[in-house]
């Protein structure tokens, strides 16, 4: 089966997409990528989502506009993708997070737009979607999904290792003899590209090679306010988004400890802020092998900075466990479809806190009638090729 994935993630710059040919023999799931791109968002379209998000105040005509325009969005790019390859049986689209609300503790609700309505009626194939809530139900954070890809990549190895991956959010999975862990640390990039696009220090809306955190310094004293925030002393599972760490949330740190700070400087500490709190977690944890992925393994200061921090774990790239960096993700979500398709629960408890597994997701059906393929009880390994 043919399965088209599809995410924008918490950076919010474009839509990343791959195509995955799965086979699967007595719960032994192959995955042969056929298809991978980046797809930026219309500078105009990520501006006006830019605006409509936490804190900002917006309206439910915006939502609903803007759920039609994402959904658009991703049609074209999974238009386009299905084209490449001759066509897809089915796509599993994880939509745009614009809230995750999390109270307590708990996560209590979530909110993805980007309606798959749109892409059923363009691909013609059925669509997976809105696949967070369920987990959520079950008393999980509905997040890290991508635990559920980690396990399958990272079972059989020796001691305790684990995979991080660095969106706009570093979120971590631990696999040990003890089993699995997963949550998210805190802010990757989404501080560090609040400040680039609010500061104009560039065009491209991030830290590209880390040129503004080189020339600045880290102000160890406004790093310290940061890591006092009490998220980080919470146990996992637990989970996070942009509902707490945004450009005000950076913005009243610096007014109360660094005024006036260069914004060099801040672009530095933040970076920082990322190396110290990822790397403090992997030493708790006892982890001796660190597979990274997601856009902040492009910048060289976080992956100098983690290498450095932590002498005694091997610290590689995601590339090394067979998913590329940067559409790791996208193969989950087209794991996570054809796991739906198949009637196959696509969560892990350890990894997102739920009481037991659970199909994930709704399904759109395409243009014709919708066919379900044969069940199958659960995968029990995946090699990626």
């Amino acid at each position: 089966m043919r399965v088209l994935g599809l995410l924008s993630g918490t950076s919010h710059d474009g839509i990343d997409v791959t195509v995955v040919d799965f086979d699967e023999t007595d719960g032994e799931l192959r995955g042969t990528v056929l298809h991978e791109d980046s797809v930026p968002y219309d500078p105009a379209l990520r501006a006006r989502l830019i605006a409509a998000l936490p804190p900002a105040p917006t309206t439910l005509a915006e939502v609903c506009e803007l759920d039609t325009l994402i959904g658009q969005a991703f049609a074209d790019v999974a238009a386009s993708a299905s084209d490449a390859v001759g066509g897809v049986d089915a796509v599993s689209s994880h939509g745009q997070t614009v809230f995750h609300w999390v109270d307590a503790g708990h996560a209590l609700g979530t909110l993805q737009i980007g309606q798959p309505a749109w892409i059923a009626e363009r691909v013609g194939a059925p669509v997976v979607s809105d696949v967070r809530i369920r987990d959520i139900t079950a008393g999980g954070h509905g997040a890290p999904l991508v635990s559920f890809l980690d396990e399958l990549l990272l079972r059989g190895r020796a001691g305790i290792s684990a995979a991080v991956n660095l969106g706009g959010i570093a979120n971590m999975t631990v696999v040990g003899p003890e089993g699995l862990s997963a949550y998210d640390i805190g802010p990757a990039n989404a501080l560090v590209d609040a400040v680039v696009v609010a500061e104009g220090l560039n065009e491209r809306g991030y830290d590209v090679d880390a040129a503004v955190a080189r020339s600045g310094r880290v102000d160890e004293e406004l790093l310290a306010a940061l890591l006092a925030d009490p998220y980080y002393a919470l146990a996992a599972p637990k989970s996070t988004g942009k509902e707490r760490f945004h450009l005000d949330y950076v913005r009243a740190h610096v007014d109360r400890v660094r005024p006036g700070i260069a914004p060099a400087d801040l672009v530095r500490t933040l970076t920082e802020l990322t190396v110290r709190t990822v790397a403090q977690d992997v030493r708790v944890a006892g982890i001796r092998f660190l597979a990274v992925s997601g856009g902040g393994c492009h910048n060289p200061l976080i992956m100098q900075g983690l290498r450095e921090a932590l002498p005694d774990v091997e610290v590689v790239l995601a590339d090394e466990l067979g998913a590329p960096v940067d559409s790791k993700e996208a193969i989950l979500f087209a794991l996570i479809g054809w796991c739906t398709m198949h009637g196959v629960a696509a969560v892990t408890p350890g990894g997102t806190g739920a009481r037991e597994p659970r199909i994930l997701g709704t399904i759109t059906p395409g243009a014709g009638p919708l066919r379900m393929p044969e069940p199958v009880a659960r995968v029990r390994s995946l090699t990626l090729g």
